[in-house]
């Protein structure tokens, strides 16, 4: 686990960067690798890493790592490590899988991606052939950004490297904006909220060749083909990634809000370690016992036998590392209880943990959303007619924070022309989503693909937050739900057996719970959805002058709306909550308008 920097260029024109920007690169990253530092210059350019040492710590493992005339750095951890050694046959030196996605980039190239079962972006420069190869999960646990630097590609772990390099200046991107004000998710696609920075899309591969300066990257991807590994039921199937998951040479322990999802990782993680410690974050605002995330956590923790740690999170926390965050990751944050993750990453870090699980991953693959797919229904069953870019349209509509009713009273112009282009994108992702070849009626085709678009969409926005969070505390945040063979395992359950109307009542994650009732207490495998929930609608005016003392916000918002939402942020959180993050975000750069 780690961050990383790159600056690769065509010719000798940007050969590297100067020693103080190397130090602030590194600076920047340190969260991501607080265990070791790599630097490496070449000729033509050169590589920076910040190593979190989870597997392997000893030096061995250290980064960048070269293999034959190729040179890597890489952010994740494989699960299948041990079986891609046996496949290729190699005298190892490391116990790190650093070492074996450089020799199967080695010896298959990209299509050693395939193979790869974990969370991964990674950049491998192999200078004879004069090639830059950057990559991400299927998934998209893991991020990676770049950027042109004249006859230059630049890459990084976060933004704020890329910026800290001066190889390109953090100016806001309006169709990026735009698209954070109604999803609240800081990238669109290939798009981020800021000018000639782009992201590895989940699952992409980008392709450079740098002897043909300026040429664009040959693009491909398998993010919509998750795995064909299917052995076993449900049940086997899980356990069998919680199981892969566990592999750690640091101490490793395990979230636990007393979810479904939460309670299915730690059971398992709990009979391999029988002194499992597992946390729990929140606001203690409810009174009424088992209700609450914290009751219910205790209660999980009793019936698994771990240690357990709440670690409550109360207004002034929340206001000062809301603000902390956004100055520290250069972005705004997406959720609210963002803040509650990062509050028990640090909690458990302080503790001695480095790896911590987490039950991510199941509502996308399970049809865990109540209401959304509830929506998704009544949307189909109102217009059976509709296109699959109008289905795209509502996956946006149906979320939007600003709602379409009152964007004309709250955005700029320029801000309404951005949504309509982050709308566009919506539908087009929609459109070349898969059909499932299940059987199924029309209306469970449709489900199907607003359930795949929710993995493609909201699943990658959900990681990004866990991986922000957890690695600002230096913790490497593991996913076991969220994995490609569980992924491909849900693609072949019907709908049916993942959600069911009846009546007024819906029933979620049908599969999942049955696979684990009566290995679990019968109020958790019941239990509806919850996550970390924080009443953050109170506490939000405590940065509420950021919306008039910021001049550049009068470019995205007409100043009426800004006084309205500042006098009351309880009454118009929705409207408040990405306002003021943007009106931080504006601070951090020093957009002045």
């Amino acid at each position: 686990m780690c961050g990383f920097f790159g600056l690769i260029a065509a010719t000798g024109e940007h050969a590297g960067l100067a020693e103080d920007r190397v130090r602030a690169v590194s600076d920047v990253l340190a969260h991501r690798g607080p265990d070791g530092e790599g630097v490496e210059r070449f000729d033509d350019g050169v590589l920076i890493h910040r190593r979190l040492a989870v597997l392997d710590p000893t030096p061995a493992g250290r980064q960048p790592f070269r293999r034959g005339g190729g040179w890597l750095v890489y952010n994740g951890e494989l699960y299948n490590d041990r079986e891609l050694r046996t496949d290729l046959a190699d005298a190892f030196e490391t116990e790190c899988d650093t070492e074996t996605v450089a020799a199967a980039l080695q010896r298959w190239g990209t299509k050693a991606l395939a193979r790869f079962r974990g969370m991964f972006a990674l950049a491998w420069w192999d200078r004879e052939k004069r090639t830059l190869t950057l990559a991400r999960d299927p998934l998209g646990i893991k991020p990676l950004y770049w950027s042109r630097a004249g006859d230059a590609i630049a890459f990084a772990s976060e933004p704020t490297a890329l910026f800290a390099s001066g190889v390109v200046e953090p100016k806001p991107d309006p169709v990026g904006v735009a698209s954070y004000l109604v999803t609240i998710r800081t990238t669109l696609g290939r798009r981020t909220m800021f000018k000639g920075v782009e992201q590895v899309e989940p699952g992409e591969v980008l392709e450079f060749d740098l002897s043909k300066p300026g040429s664009e990257p040959r693009r491909s991807s398998w993010w919509d083909r998750a795995g064909s590994e299917n052995d076993g039921d449900l049940r086997t199937i899980v356990e069998d990634s919680i199981r892969a998951h566990l592999r750690s040479d640091v101490p490793l322990c395990s979230l636990l809000s007393g979810g479904l999802d939460s309670t299915i990782v730690a059971s398992v993680a709990a009979r391999t370690d029988a002194d499992l410690r597992t946390y729990c974050s929140g606001a203690p605002d409810a009174a009424d016992g088992l209700a609450d995330d914290f009751g219910f956590a205790e209660h999980a923790s009793a019936a698994l036998g771990t240690a357990h740690r709440a670690v409550p999170v109360d207004r002034d926390r929340f206001t000062r590392d809301w603000a902390w965050m956004v100055d520290r990751l250069g972005v705004p944050l997406s959720t609210p209880n963002e803040v509650a993750i990062h509050a028990v990453a640090r909690a458990l870090r302080d503790e001695g943990h480095v790896v911590t699980l987490s039950g991510e991953g199941a509502d996308e693959l399970f049809a865990g959303y109540e209401l959304p797919m509830t929506l998704a229904r009544q949307f189909f069953e109102q217009r059976p007619d509709a296109t699959a870019r109008d289905h795209g349209r509502f996956q946006l509509e149906s979320t939007a924070w600003i709602g379409e009713g009152v964007r004309g009273q709250v955005l700029a112009g320029q801000m309404i022309d951005g949504i309509e282009a982050a709308a566009a994108w919506y539908g087009e992702t929609f459109a070349k989503l898969p059909e499932p070849d299940l059987g199924e009626s029309s209306l469970e085709r449709a489900l199907h693909r607003h359930l795949r678009f929710q993995r493609r969409v909201n699943l990658a926005g959900l990681l990004h937050r866990l991986d922000t969070a957890t690695m600002l505390a230096s913790v490497e945040g593991r996913t076991p739900l969220a994995d490609r063979v569980i992924a491909a395992a849900s693609d072949a359950i019907p709908l049916g057996e993942k959600l069911r109307f009846d009546g007024d009542r819906v029933e979620t994650k049908r599969c999942l719970r049955s696979a684990f009732a009566g290995t679990l207490p019968r109020e958790i495998v019941e239990r509806p959805k919850r996550s970390f929930p924080l009443p953050f609608q109170g506490w939000l005016a405590v940065h509420a002058r950021v919306l008039v003392e910021t001049p550049w916000l009068r470019t995205v918002f007409r100043e009426p709306a800004l006084a309205e939402v500042a006098s009351d942020t309880e009454r118009h959180w929705n409207l408040a909550w990405p306002m003021i993050n943007l009106g931080l975000l504006a601070r951090r750069w020093g957009w002045d308008g």
